[in-house]
């Protein structure tokens, strides 16, 4: 089913677009880094631990359209995860990161889909991304464990980093074109789901 309000995610003009993308994932994975290195075309090392929830947007224009991307960037530690997941269901795409230079992070992939699959509507876009792939003599993760990870999860995969640059847009631009590929099936079973649930409110003659 398509994501609560239909008329903000789908044409909020003619020809424009509303796009929701949700970044999780560990806490200092990269996801801040990710987000302002693709609105802002910069990286930063000294960025403040997301507190809860926070979003940016950024206006382009992809396969003739008119999109704003609004980018959720969530906090990763464990006391944010109330506030975060009411968030899931709205999201139209989401981002789940780990860092290839933390173990840990990736361990916790499992987890942070379980919340995915509780909270999340059930054929949001997903995109496993291991971020800081620069990151040569500390990385602890190879690639082909994190393409095997996504093969499991049937995620789509990317190596990411969010300080050289590397798949940054082409992450956001794969994403996107799934999202605006979905979006006429989404519509398609709002509008069915809302023709039946008038149908059963009506009282009998």
């Amino acid at each position: 089913m398509f994501p609560r309000g239909i008329n903000t995610y789908y044409k909020t003009m003619e020809n424009k677009f509303l796009i929701k993308l949700m970044f999780i994932g560990d806490s200092t994975v990269g996801k801040t880094s990710l987000i302002f290195r693709y609105v802002h075309g910069i990286f930063n090392e000294m960025y403040l631990a997301t507190i809860g929830i926070d979003f940016k947007k950024r206006t382009i224009e992809l396969q003739g359209k008119n999109l704003t991307i609004q980018l959720w960037d969530t906090g990763g530690q464990e006391r944010f995860h109330s506030i975060t997941q009411s968030y899931y269901r709205s999201a139209m795409g989401i981002f789940l990161v780990y860092d290839v230079t933390n173990p840990n992070s990736f361990c916790n992939v499992e987890k942070w889909m379980k919340n995915i699959e509780q909270s999340a509507k059930e054929d949001v876009v997903i995109f496993l991304l291991g971020n800081k792939a620069d990151c040569i003599e500390t990385r602890r993760v190879i690639k082909d464990v994190g393409k095997a990870k996504a093969a499991e999860l049937n995620l789509d995969f990317l190596e990411t980093s969010a300080k050289t640059d590397k798949n940054v847009k082409k992450a956001f631009e794969e994403m996107t074109k799934k999202v605006m590929a979905k979006i006429p099936e989404w519509v398609e079973e709002t509008v069915k789901l809302n023709e039946k649930e008038s149908k059963e409110s009506k009282c009998p003659c």
